[in-house]
């Protein structure tokens, strides 16, 4: 959330948020194996390009690709049981295998403007090529 916050402060200071911005957090861990304090994970923006970042963000770019998606509907801290459907019930009969990179959520609506049960998340999980 702060880095959220950190991210929308700067791009909005800087004329960067648009009606076609896109939101994204990248999450490198798995919290059910990382203790809270070590998790590691990118709060992520589209910026048009030739955007110079300050001090303390760096530019990614996601890769495309294949991605197995389940939109989340709710809160946030419900997330996990999207991700429990995605990795537990879909996976193991879809003859399908997780790439070696990490899943992306993208933020459909804006949390600060609807009640939690309107929030809208697209869980994407990136696959193995074939």
């Amino acid at each position: 959330g702060h880095a959220f916050e950190r991210l929308q402060a700067w791009a909005g200071s800087g004329g960067l948020i648009g009606p076609d911005t896109r939101f994204f957090g990248i999450f490198h861990d798995d919290p059910t194996l990382v203790a809270k304090d070590r998790l590691r994970a990118d709060a992520c923006m589209t910026v048009p390009p030739g955007t110079v970042p300050p001090d303390g963000v760096r530019m990614l770019e996601i890769a495309g690709g294949r991605h197995a998606v389940l939109r989340h509907r709710g809160p946030y801290a419900e997330l996990e049981r999207t991700y429990r459907r995605l990795y537990r019930d879909w996976l193991p009969g879809s003859g399908e295998e997780p790439a070696d990179r990490p899943c992306i959520e993208e933020y459909l609506n804006d949390c600060r403007v609807l009640p939690p049960a309107e929030w809208l998340t697209d869980v994407l999980m990136p696959l193995a090529e074939r």
